[in-house]
C-alpha cells in the first residue's frame, strides 16, 4: 500500500466525518424543536395520529463517584483496579 492510497483514504475519512457532522448537526436542530415543542405544551410525550411518540423526560439516576471515593480511599481504590487493554485510531493531517 502506497503513502498515496493511505493519504486518499485518509481525504475520503475526512470528508465523510464532514457530512456526518453536518447531518448530526441538522438532527440535533430537529431535536430541539421537538423539545421545543413538548415544552411548550408543557408535556413530556406526545404520540403522533399515525403512532410515532416522541418523549422528552427527565431521568434521575445515581451514579457511583469514583473521583470522591479514589481522593476518599485512595489505596483501596487502587487494589480494585484491573488493567485493560483495547486500540485508539486515530489520524492527523
Amino acid at each position: 500500500m502506497t503513502d498515496r492510497m493511505i493519504e486518499n483514504r485518509i481525504r475520503k475519512l475526512q470528508a465523510l466525518e464532514a457530512q456526518i457532522a453536518e447531518i448530526e448537526k441538522e438532527a440535533e436542530a430537529v431535536r430541539a424543536e421537538l423539545k421545543a415543542d413538548l415544552e411548550a405544551k408543557g408535556q413530556e410525550e406526545i404520540t403522533t395520529v399515525h403512532g410515532l411518540i416522541v418523549r422528552w423526560k427527565t431521568i434521575i439516576s445515581s451514579r457511583f463517584d469514583s473521583s470522591a471515593f479514589r481522593k476518599a480511599h485512595n489505596d483501596l481504590y487502587k487494589a480494585f483496579q484491573i488493567p485493560s487493554e483495547s486500540h485508539r485510531f486515530t489520524y492527523s493531517a
